[in-house]
């Protein structure tokens, strides 16, 4: 029960630091870090895979697809570091841009690790 302070007032708070929830039944969640995206294992082996996999397309001979591939990989690996997560459109354009870059994509182990990647998170 609060009891009146010296201006009359029942309830007096000075400072706050993190997160708090005044009232029966509220609940907190306080992220540490400016509330970064919790990372998911899938997202981060798909991460993990498309940075490997421009690593290694920067060793290869450049082509139409391979360029668009190296760019789906940028926009994948941006998403993924800004959100925790790449989306069902990024996961659908990576799987098509893989695809389109087979001949040289299939050749690269990391190129399969993606693929693999990418089929884990949409289911197939």
């Amino acid at each position: 029960m609060a009891t009146a302070d010296g201006r009359g007032d029942g309830i007096h708070i000075g400072s706050v630091h993190g997160a708090f929830a005044i009232g029966d039944h509220n609940t907190v969640t306080h992220h540490e870090g400016g509330g970064a995206p919790v990372p998911d294992p899938a997202q981060e082996e798909l991460l993990r895979a498309v940075r490997e996999l421009r690593d290694d397309l920067a060793r290869v001979v450049q082509s139409p697809q391979v360029a668009a591939l190296s760019t789906e990989l940028a926009g994948t690996e941006t998403e993924i570091a800004d959100t925790g997560a790449a989306g069902p459109g990024r996961l659908a354009r990576l799987r098509t841009a893989l695809a389109d870059a087979g001949s040289v994509a299939g050749l690269l182990a990391s190129g399969a690790a993606v693929g693999q990647a990418v089929a884990a998170l949409v289911g197939g």
